[in-house]
């Protein structure tokens, strides 16, 4: 068994605490933002399993009453901030759509390299009402992506390319905030520029969540011309495909009206790939040629268009990107940015984690400002907190070493009375002529153990006591030299005076062993009534200088006047910060001191009245 005192034990603890409460201050990104939770992105079996690579991607992080406190943010969530797994690094993101009516708000959040067939964490921290607006929305998507429409705001632009739509419906309600209601009537158009050019044979990611009110034949969702070159992304009948030059895409299972599906189309090294919800549907053998003119959504307003016609239903969340998006990318878009029920298992928006920090971040603001206050701290006062700081090293150094020693005489003490109330029915067993067997009890006691108690003040009360005993016993043997008298002599016993000066003896042993547990305790009296009396001198001879200081300068402002008299405050501080814990320290001690004197007391009654009896006349 440990024979740690329970004081080294405690500041261990305490020790322990503060490494733990210090790693978790290093772990959360900033004191500032009191409130954060998990959020999980997990491409592994557990969640939805995706094999390809995924690469930098915008994740849609959907925020609603079930798992967000709306009531804890600012009104347009501008306080939110997303931090990387190593909580340091602060993720790009902005806020598409913000209700704290409703309670519902739509994020994107870039994920630089999200891996496949993994689990990635990311920290959203919130609830800092002082929060500057985040970046601007742009800097959310990769340098690859040209064009991003979430329709929140009509046909604003949402990536760095800044190319607005012209003739964009009013929003409505759709998949991911608000989106477009299209008639097939009248085109969407994106300029070129700013929206660049296509090259022939250049990579291209085209993307759109559709759903459409009927099925058309030859409906256009997106298009793009330059001369006779063409680009077409369209439903024919419910049937996605991709038309270049006039050349289609192979068909797939049509998809149903009425319900939002996600279209890509990814352009690379000859081959043109549609995408379906995620999963490869067609594909058309062309390289890409090159069109510098328009987009146009909803409708091909070209001569050239022909039997193509006019898409009828909902649009949303319209992207385009000058690189061939992996497959994994687009699977994952279609999982976070759908309807399904695999979108939960993909994104997990975790609990709330409150922040200790926030009353640390008050406690460092208060040391800041006593630092700064310390500067304008006069000489007079310097003296006065090094005094005091002496008086607080010596009583806390003289309060842990008595705690110990309070400690290890409790603990000998316990050893002791365990063998004491073995002996205590015939204390015959002390009346030796041998000091050893005085010491050891009898012969009960081992070295080690008799080494423990030596520390116990009721031990030596207690060997005290058997060395009168034995002594006057053994005196008396001496003087009877006829071996019957000295037989007679032992059942004889002590006199009444000889037992009253052995407890004279005793009590004089107990007034050594409470002087020395009450040594040195006059150093947390000296704090106690001295420390404030030291910081209250400080703070007149403070006060008093900067009164003198302005009198023979003239300035009476709060400016010149408030750092001296905070300064000198701070001296009554130091001295009160020495005087309250020595008070309580000195009560703790002097209570346990009481406890140790009674067991005494208690002791060399019990003592005595065991050799009244034992050894009567």
């Amino acid at each position: 068994m440990s024979r740690t005192p329970r004081f080294v034990n405690s500041v261990l603890l305490a020790l322990a605490l503060t490494t733990t409460f210090a790693a978790a201050a290093e772990n959360w990104w900033d004191a500032k933002w009191p409130t954060r939770k998990k959020i999980e992105i997990d491409t592994t079996g557990k969640g939805v399993a995706i094999a390809e690579p995924i690469g930098t991607t915008a994740v849609l992080v959907r925020l609603h009453e079930g798992v967000f406190s709306f009531m804890s943010a600012k009104e347009d969530g501008s306080d939110l901030r997303f931090v990387s797994e190593d909580g340091k690094t602060v993720l790009k993101h902005h806020v598409e759509k913000w209700d704290s009516l409703l309670n519902e708000a739509y994020v994107w959040v870039q994920v630089p390299e999200l891996k496949p067939a993994s689990a990635t964490a990311i920290w959203l921290y919130y609830g800092n009402t002082e929060a500057p607006a985040p970046e601007a929305a742009k800097e959310t998507y990769d340098a690859s992506t040209t064009l991003v429409y979430h329709f929140a705001k009509g046909g604003t632009d949402s990536s760095a390319t800044g190319a607005n739509a012209e003739g964009a419906p009013t929003p409505t309600g759709a998949l991911i905030g608000d989106g477009v209601r299209l008639f097939g009537q009248t085109p969407v158009k994106v300029a070129a520029p700013p929206l660049p050019e296509w090259a022939p044979g250049a990579p291209l990611t085209v993307s759109a969540w559709i759903k459409p009110s009927a099925l058309q034949p030859n409906a256009v969702i997106l298009s793009r011309r330059e001369g006779t070159n063409a680009f077409i992304l369209g439903l024919d009948n419910g049937v996605p495909f991709v038309e270049v030059n006039k050349q289609r895409s192979s068909p797939g299972a049509p998809i149903a009206a009425g319900g939002w599906h996600h279209v890509a189309a990814v352009a690379d090294a000859g081959t043109i790939t549609v995408y379906v919800d995620g999963k490869s549907y067609g594909a058309l053998t062309a390289a890409m040629p090159l069109l510098k003119g328009p987009v146009e959504l909803d409708k091909d307003s070209s001569p050239a268009a022909g039997s193509l016609a006019g898409f009828t239903g909902e649009l949303d969340e319209v992207q385009i990107s000058k690189t061939a998006r992996p497959a994994g990318y687009i699977h994952f878009a279609a999982v976070n940015q759908g309807t399904a029920a695999d979108k939960d298992k993909l994104l997990k928006v975790g609990e709330d984690e409150a922040s200790d920090h926030e009353e640390e971040g008050e406690i460092m603001k208060h040391l800041t400002l006593i630092t700064d206050i310390s500067k304008d701290l006069t000489f007079d006062g310097w003296v006065v907190i090094f005094l005091c700081t002496l008086l607080a090293v010596v009583g806390w150094g003289i309060a842990v070493g008595k705690v110990m020693y309070l400690n290890t005489i409790e603990k000998a003490s316990k050893e002791f009375m365990k063998r004491w109330e073995k002996i205590s029915n015939d204390l015959t067993a002390i009346d030796t002529e041998d000091a050893d067997s005085v010491q050891n009890l009898g012969g009960s006691v081992s070295g080690k153990t008799q080494k423990l108690m030596r520390q116990s003040p009721l031990y030596q009360l207690y060997h005290l006591g058997a060395q009168e005993i034995s002594h006057r016993m053994k005196s008396f043997r001496q003087v009877t030299f006829n071996p019957q008298e000295r037989k007679e002599a032992k059942v004889m016993g002590l006199s009444g005076r000889s037992i009253q000066a052995i407890k004279a003896t005793l009590h004089g042993g107990m007034v050594r062993e409470v002087q020395k547990l009450n040594g040195k305790l006059v150093f947390l009296t000296i704090g106690i009534a001295g420390g404030p009396y030291l910081g209250l001198l400080g703070t007149v001879i403070g006060v008093m200088i900067t009164f003198a200081v302005i009198a023979k300068s003239g300035e009476v402002e709060v400016n010149s006047i408030a750092p001296g008299i905070a300064g000198a405050l701070l001296a009554t501080v130091a001295g009160l910060a020495v005087a309250i814990p020595a008070l309580f320290i000195y009560s703790y001690l002097s209570s346990r001191i009481k406890d140790v004197v009674s067991n005494m007391e208690t002791f060399i009654d019990e003592f005595v009245t065991k050799m009244a009896e034992h050894y009567k006349e």
